[in-house]
């Protein structure tokens, strides 16, 4: 069971709710090392005092602020922990708002677990899982951890809470200089588009057969070296770059008949509805049926002859 990372309570109105904080994830990158390619040796990076020139232990180690080159103001934990901040201690709920209106580029790093602390903790806990459940809605709130100030999205995840950090407003890049120029597209361009998004469609990202090659290809190459012999070829073909599309309802048209035979070769599950790619209109012939209608308009009517 991993330690938690911290300690405190979630405030709701009126409601505290005693908590501890856990990571929800985990990596599994290899490692490496940096070797001296002479011989091998371990590179370490020591910790030195740079006015004795004296190597230190973590235990002698704290925190300080540089106001000038030559002096620097000691912060202790004791500092930091009786700072006067009302996120020092709890997870502060802001507000309440629909999960849809966050955009996802505003997700930070870092996703943590709620878990009760204590057998008091656990009713107004699973009062507050159970009342975002009902809703659309997930829960707005700021938490200190690290050494700063951070916002976060409070929601239910199976039967835990799940709070992932979200980047302050000011920190988000305005996408507005990185858009290309103003691009005209057809009714079957976007329809094609369209056609290509449900055959590749899934349910969920727990039908997607996708596999960490890299780690597993580095995997292979630290075993081949230890084994002193040629890594083993990579299985199926290389995917190489596509060449810069000039006809865009061709290239459309082929992606959905590859989609179409991948998925009836692996059988993914929640198989999708295929739609057929829009046939091109025939504006040549809708034009000529159009003007011969106009133009029958247009003809005088033929008066009955009287008797």
């Amino acid at each position: 069971m991993p330690r938690p990372l911290w300690a405190g309570a979630i405030s709701f109105g009126l409601v505290t709710v005693p908590i501890k904080l856990e990571t929800a994830t985990e990596k599994h990158d290899v490692s490496l090392r940096q070797v001296h390619l002479e011989d091998g040796g371990r590179i370490r990076y020591r910790k030195t005092c740079d006015i004795d020139g004296q190597e230190l232990r973590e235990d002698e180690i704290g925190k300080g602020y540089e106001t000038s080159k030559d002096h620097v103001i000691p912060i202790t934990d004791e500092d930091l922990a009786d700072m006067p901040l009302p996120t020092a201690k709890a997870i502060e709920i802001v507000a309440f708002i629909d999960r849809a209106a966050v955009d996802t580029v505003q997700y930070g790093a870092g996703s943590y677990y709620l878990t009760a602390d204590g057998a008091v903790a656990a009713k107004p806990y699973v009062l507050l899982r159970q009342a975002l459940a009902r809703t659309e809605k997930v829960a707005v709130a700021k938490f200190a951890l690290r050494g700063r100030e951070r916002l976060g999205l409070l929601r239910p995840l199976g039967d835990a809470l799940l709070l992932s950090g979200l980047h302050w407003g000011d920190e988000i890049r305005s996408p507005a200089e990185l858009a290309p120029p103003v691009t005209a597209l057809t009714d079957d361009e976007v329809e094609g588009a369209l056609a290509l998004m449900e055959t590749m469609s899934v349910d969920s990202l727990g039908d997607l057969d996708v596999t960490d090659h890299y780690t597993e290809a580095l995997q292979e190459v630290i075993a081949a070296k230890a084994e002193h012999r040629a890594p083993k070829p990579a299985e199926g073909e290389e995917a190489a770059a596509g060449p810069v599309v000039v006809d865009l309802m061709a290239a459309l048209e082929k992606s959905v008949a590859e989609a179409r035979e991948r998925r009836g070769e692996t059988g993914n599950k929640g198989e999708a509805t295929v739609h057929e790619m829009p046939k091109p209109k025939k504006r040549a012939a809708a034009k000529k049926a159009l003007a011969k209608k106009t133009a029958a308009k247009k003809a005088p009517a033929r008066r009955k002859k009287t008797a």
